[in-house]
Formats: C-alpha cells, structure tokens, sequence
C-alpha cells in the first residue's frame, strides 16, 4: 500500500510541473509578415486634385499619351517595372495587378487634364512614375511656382537695392553691356533710369554685371576705343595705337576683344598703359 501511496503523490507533481513548463514557453502567436511597402518616389504623398498640362505653347483638343507598353525603373528593386493604366487596377504596376485589365486612355483635352482625388492610380502614374512627366507634360503645383515667384521678386529687389546705390561710372559700365555705345549720348538720370528698369527686368543679369571685377576694365578699353585713344584692328585679333597704329596687344583666339584687354590691363605692362589712357581720357 505504501508503493501505491508513493506513485499517487508523485504522478500530481509530474503533472503540474509539466503544465507549468508548458505555460512558461509557450511561444507567441506571430502574424505573416506584410508584404513590403513600395517606396514613393517623393517626400510625402499628398490626396488632393491635381492638374496636368502639355509643356510647349502648343494646347491641340486632343492629345493622348502612352497609358501601357511603357516602364520605371524600380532602385528599391533593380529593375525596370511595366506601367499600365487600367481604371478598374489599384495600382499602375502590371505585376501587383490583380484580375482583368481594362486599359483606360489618357487624353489631355485643350493642352490639360484634370484628375480628381479619388483617381490615385492615375495621379501617381502621371505625377511619380510616367516616363514622359516633365517632358511632354508637367503638374501643376502652386506651392512650387510661388516659391519661384518668390525667388524672382526677391532678387529683383536685390537688384534694385543695388543698382539704386551703384556709382555712375560702374552704371555706366554695366549699362554699355545692355546698350553699347548709346550709353555716351544719356544724360546722368537717363543713365539711372535706364539701371533701374534693366535691374528690374533683368535682375540676375545685372546682379553678375554688378560683381564682375571686369565691367569697368571692358567698359574703360571701350570708351578709350571711342575717344579714338586705341583702335581694334577690322579682323578684331589686334588693339593698335590709335595716333599711329602701333600693336598694343594680340587678342587670343576665340575670346571676346573687350575681355582679352579688360585681363591685359591687370598686367604690368597692362597697368602703366592704362594710366597713360585714363590720363588722356580726363583731359
């Protein structure tokens, strides 16, 4: 009887401890792994209403472009991806299309074409994945044109503020750039007004003129072939003398005459003829 007593004893342990063992490792229900996401081409996809236009002054009633048999390259996968539109697909790759495919076309009437918020598959193909955006059409994004309003207005004033401050002799260097030798008939303000509304309509063009260390050298060589001073021989590779016609300098091949002899002036020999001509320049 004492066996008997024994095994009853030890058989309930024997079983705690193996449920016990079986609660401590019992391992975790883990779910399928997702199929991994695609990475969009962009910063951050927004669901709005986006419109497309044809580039070029060109806006035909209709005109449509290739909605299949066209492909993008894929970096997260490493290889080019078929593109199709099907209106009834969820996406724009023929290789996660599930079902029939029913090829839709894309027609821009009048030069443009409006797609609503609710038709993603043909944004992202038009605004992310399609091999001819940005080159037979664009979107248009207001964010991005005003942030380039913005950048033209503010250089314009960049421009103005300088040109208002600009001393005449450097005004008139960068206006005989615009103007070539009308510049000598203008009176002072003529000459200032005529800044303002180059700085004004050309504001990036006046502002490398305005930071060019060779402006006044060019405009100064000009003035002295003007006052008969120097003289640019007619195949324009010489500056003579203009009293005698003696060589001052060889031009260099394939560079501007009023550029080779602004860079000549910055050399010795360059620098003594320049005070001789600014000397007679101011008599």
């Amino acid at each position: 009887m004492a066996k008997k007593t024994k095994k009853v004893e030890v058989e309930p342990q024997i079983e705690t401890m193996e449920e016990a063992v079986t609660e401590f490792f019992e391992e975790p229900v883990v779910e399928e792994p997702k199929a991994r996401e695609r990475k969009v081409p962009s910063n951050e996809w927004e669901i709005k209403d986006r419109a497309y236009y044809l580039k070029g002054n060109k806006k035909p009633l209709s005109r449509s472009i290739k909605a299949a048999n066209i492909y993008y390259f894929d970096e997260e996968k490493g290889y080019e991806r078929e593109l199709k539109y099907c209106q009834n697909q969820k996406t724009p790759f023929v290789d996660e299309m599930k079902g029939d495919q029913r090829l839709e076309h894309i027609v821009f009437r009048s030069g443009s074409l409006f797609v609503p918020r609710n038709q993603q598959t043909l944004q992202k193909l038009l605004s992310l994945y399609h091999p001819h955006r940005d080159q037979l059409y664009y979107e248009y994004k207001p964010a991005a044109l005003a942030a380039d309003e913005i950048s033209v207005l503010e250089m314009q004033v960049d421009a103005l503020v300088a040109a208002k401050n600009i001393d005449i002799d450097m005004a008139e260097a960068i206006m005989r750039v615009e103007k070539g030798s009308e510049v000598s008939n203008l009176s002072s303000k003529e000459l200032r007004r005529d800044l303002l509304v180059f700085a004004r309509n050309n504001p990036k063009l006046f502002l490398e003129l305005a930071d060019d260390e060779n402006v006044m050298l060019r405009n100064f060589g000009i003035r002295a072939v003007e006052a008969g001073i120097l003289r640019l021989s007619s195949d324009q590779r010489n500056f003579l003398w203009g009293s005698n016609g003696r060589k001052l300098m060889v031009i260099p091949f394939d560079e501007h005459p009023y550029t080779a002899l602004a860079h000549w002036f910055k050399t010795d020999e360059g620098m003594d003829i320049y005070s001789n001509i600014e000397k007679r320049l101011n008599e």
